[in-house]
């Protein structure tokens, strides 16, 4: 396990994950990306815990979304299945899961900011954080990164991953609103979300 863990996390967190996985009993599964969510947690019929992350995570992504989840698992077992999955006690327990990793034999020292920023009041999902996630990114496989919504321009059309397509129509507060070519539909998109920008 721990050989595994050094391919996928930065090198001062590989012991202490190994420690969390062995101590919670959990099956760790490493699976091909998903692009809706960035790894899952849930106990099986025999009362396995079952984590899967994605393999295609940063080290530093793949770190924060395994104690993450990891955190639910905690967070079920001391406060009961019937809190929610992103509430108060999932937050609290996130909090003082990953408190041991946020220093500088971890994390690169122009991201720990936004990281010790994000974990005063972590999210269900640190994408909604879009100076951190546009942080994270720069640590991405290279052949992977795309444009952000944020970079592109006012009326310029991009393809997102299931192929469709929009244009970009102005921003909405925090959030670009777009408009899907096929169906007319407007949808609104997190700045840092990655598409594939469109000849014009």
């Amino acid at each position: 396990m721990i050989t595994i863990l050094q391919k996928y996390l930065p090198e001062h967190a590989v012991q202490p994950c190994f420690e969390l996985i062995k101590a919670n009993h959990v099956h760790l599964k490493i699976v091909s990306e998903r692009h809706t969510r960035h790894g899952d947690y849930r106990k099986d019929a025999q009362g396995y815990h079952l984590i899967t992350v994605n393999a295609s995570l940063n080290k530093y992504r793949f770190l924060m979304t395994l104690v993450h989840e990891i955190a639910h698992l905690v967070a079920f077992e001391k406060f009961g299945r019937n809190i929610k999955p992103h509430g108060k006690e999932w937050k609290y327990t996130f909090q003082q899961l990953m408190v041991p990793f946020i220093r500088p034999e971890i994390f690169p020292n122009k991201v720990l900011p936004l990281i010790a920023r994000h974990f005063r009041n972590p999210s269900a999902s640190s994408d909604t954080d879009a100076l951190l996630s546009v942080a994270l990114k720069e640590y991405d496989d290279k052949e992977r990164i795309k444009n952000y919504i944020f970079e592109i321009p006012i009326g310029a059309k991009f393809r997102i991953h299931n192929g469709k397509v929009f244009k970009k129509i102005a921003l909405r507060v925090k959030r670009y609103e777009c408009i899907e070519l096929q169906s007319g539909r407007v949808y609104l998109f997190q700045p840092n979300a990655e598409v594939e920008l469109l000849p014009s």
